[in-house]
């Protein structure tokens, strides 16, 4: 079985296309990650990780919180994340949600395939890490050597 495992913010969810996104974060209003665009088309995603499940695969997201953020905003980060999720790819049945405090080692909490746009992360990672631009080429990729 393979873990895949996808951060959100500038990987799937295009947080910083969103207008006074940065002004918003410094002011821990949730906004931003609520009205983040999908960086990727959702349906092809869906479409892929749901066959990738179906052949033994789990699914889990492994994102960060807010630079310097209290406590109480990552909750509410968190919760926001997991409602973008259930509207964007609610076919698809993630094993695990992990919205980290920023900063914290991804690598501590997950192995396998890491979709991430900080290279920093993806040099770390315990396993196979991509950049967002390659996530529908490993997936499919990943479908047909299943």
């Amino acid at each position: 079985m393979k873990n895949i495992y996808f951060d959100m913010d500038g990987t799937i969810a295009d947080l910083y296309g969103v207008p006074n996104w940065l002004d918003d974060l410094h002011h821990e209003n949730v906004r931003p990650y609520a009205e983040a665009e999908p960086l990727v088309n959702m349906q092809v995603l869906a479409r892929l990780l749901n066959r990738l499940t179906a052949q033994g695969c789990t699914v889990n997201v492994i994102s960060w919180g807010c630079r310097g953020a209290s406590a109480e905003y990552d909750k509410a980060v968190t919760e926001v994340k997991i409602k973008w999720l259930k509207k964007h790819l609610a076919s698809v049945h993630f094993s695990s949600i992990q919205v980290l405090p920023y900063g914290t080692p991804k690598e501590e909490h997950g192995n396998g395939i890491l979709f991430d746009d900080e290279e920093k992360n993806r040099l770390a990672w315990n396993g196979e890490a991509y950049t967002e631009k390659e996530i529908f080429t490993i997936l499919k990729q990943k479908v047909t050597e299943m």
